[in-house]
């Protein structure tokens, strides 16, 4: 890891994540308050997850908004998230769904011995201290059969923050049977505005 990314980790590590909780839903993306950006991000999910019910484990989840829609879709969710802000407004949308919403390390779930047919992580893979052994952490959370999808990127220009789509795909490759890279750059529909860095999604299957 460069010097540059271990700092935009570790100042990723100090961002306090409650004091950004009551506006983390302005951002399009987040909140998807939008029609069209909600119903982008469910055309994606559709496509990416496994048909419904499936057990997704959605880590790093902000405010629950991809649960939200995962749950709608007819799938089982069990959240998970460091900030006790975040998983307060996440359990408060997920309330009446198929979801459970817990509080803890995304990249050590406190989930126990269960397993699932779906870990979904956005934007938070690269922000982890050892985003390989996560990786690994992740793999023995699938049931046989199942997949990661990865929605992850690289934003910045002076100073870039993320984690290329290369790099992620060679740290899958031990532990996947087959990944597939989706670009997202190009599809404005899913951030609520024109954007020019990388963003991208990786689905691969165990």
């Amino acid at each position: 890891m460069t010097s540059e990314n271990t700092s935009s980790v570790a100042a990723a590590q100090e961002t306090d994540w409650d004091a950004r909780a009551a506006a983390f839903d302005d951002e399009p993306d987040h909140g998807l308050r939008d029609p069209e950006v909600r119903a982008a991000w469910a055309g994606r999910l559709r496509a990416w997850f496994p048909a419904p019910p499936a057990h997704v484990l959605d880590l790093g989840c902000g405010t629950g908004s991809l649960a939200l829609l995962a749950a709608g879709q007819g799938h089982r969710v069990t959240a998970v998230d460091r900030s006790p802000a975040m998983t307060e407004r996440a359990r408060a949308k997920l309330t009446g769904h198929p979801a459970e919403v817990l509080r803890g390390d995304a990249g050590a779930p406190p989930v126990g011995g269960r397993r699932f047919d779906a870990v979904l992580v956005r934007h938070v893979l690269w922000a982890l201290p050892d985003p390989a052994g996560a990786l690994r952490h992740w793999r023995e959370l699938l049931r046989p059969g199942g997949r990661f999808v990865l929605v992850e990127g690289v934003w910045g220009t002076l100073a870039p923050v993320g984690i290329p789509a290369d790099r992620l795909t060679a740290l899958l490759e031990p532990l996947v049977r087959e990944a597939r890279v989706e670009r997202l750059s190009g599809d404005s529909a899913l951030w609520g505005k024109e954007v020019d860095d990388e963003r991208y999604a990786v689905v691969a299957m165990v």
